[in-house]
């Protein structure tokens, strides 16, 4: 693990190149858009100790946010489970997750949180920031304070506005397209869908 660079943008690139996990072709991402390339984070998040070391590096770009620990930090299911479970680890605080259930996210499994707890949302990738304001909702629904988002793979080149600080380990400019207008599709090519559910 030494050896990893994940302090730059491009050592974090060629980390996810060499794990299989930035993908080429044309795929239809969770938030309906389409896109020549893909991030299947849990190729590289299948690793534990390379987990953790992604884990740890996030909660140090995020503590500079807030003071002191936060009570919880929170992710969707399913694909930032792993990332919340390896930030809170570093923060030292539990970690939670959202499911979606009658088609809202929500804290299942009795999972709580308090009114006024101060909370950290996390991601694996982002692009247009759906799911996590999803989470947001979900954990101001409790009435809990959110200290801050963090993901792993911000696909929108640090454009998306979350309305909270935000922090992400590996800022990549990826063109995507909506259905209608998708060069890709125009050559025709039909897009795979790689991510774990249809729509987040």
């Amino acid at each position: 693990m030494s050896d990893l660079d994940l302090e730059t943008n491009a050592g974090l690139e060629r980390l996810f190149r060499e794990r299989g996990a930035l993908l080429e072709g044309h795929f239809l991402l969770s938030s309906g858009l389409h896109s020549p390339r893909y991030l299947q984070c849990a190729r590289v998040l299948m690793d534990p100790p390379l987990a953790s070391a992604l884990g740890a590096a996030l909660a140090d770009r995020l503590r500079p946010l807030f003071e002191g620990v936060p009570a919880a930090v929170v992710a969707p299911a399913l694909g930032g489970v792993l990332v919340a479970h390896e930030v809170a680890r570093a923060l030292g605080c539990p970690g939670l997750f959202t499911e979606r259930q009658d088609g809202a996210m929500t804290l299942r499994r009795g999972f709580v949180l308090a009114p006024g707890e101060p909370v950290v949302v996390v991601e694996d990738v982002i692009t247009t920031g759906g799911s996590t304001r999803e989470v947001l909702e979900a954990v101001r629904s409790r009435e809990a304070l959110v200290l801050a988002a963090g993901t792993i793979v911000d696909r929108s080149g640090g454009t998306v506005d979350l309305g909270v600080p935000h922090r992400s380990l590996l800022q990549l400019e990826v063109p995507t397209y909506p259905p209608e207008s998708c060069p890709l599709c125009a050559d025709g090519s039909k897009p795979e869908k790689p991510g774990s559910r249809a729509s987040r």
